[in-house]
């Protein structure tokens, strides 16, 4: 498991290109930028990494009758690190989640109930 910020970071930012390719193979960096409200350059940085480690492999398919464009494919070791990052993923969120709700409980107790939307 990642330990400092900036590994959890790319971790997610990983994870969520992964899922993003995995669900359109034909966008664009930009796209995937815009799309995941990051610079481009953060994608550039991780799309270059995941092809560098063979998590992904570009692979040309023709996009009009004159003309070459490129689609992300996961390999199998990309499917299993997206697999893995999700888990770890979730683990992180559940433990915010549980963080958060213990943090309601504690000012709820304090405070009282909060009145119902009803009355």
């Amino acid at each position: 498991m990642p330990n400092s910020k900036a590994d959890r970071q790319r971790d997610e930012a990983q994870f969520r290109i992964l899922r993003l390719i995995e669900k359109r193979p034909d966008a664009s960096q930009r796209e995937i930028a815009e799309e995941l409200g990051v610079s481009l350059g953060a994608v550039n940085y991780c799309v270059r990494a995941l092809l560098d480690k063979g998590h992904v492999k570009l692979a040309n398919f023709k996009a009009s009758k004159n003309k070459l464009g490129y689609v992300y494919v996961l390999t199998p070791e990309g499917i299993a690190h997206r697999a893995n990052l999700a888990v770890r993923f979730i683990e992180r969120k559940m433990t915010e989640y549980e963080a958060i709700k213990a943090e309601l409980e504690q000012l709820q107790g304090e405070f009282g109930e909060p009145p119902s939307s009803g009355d």
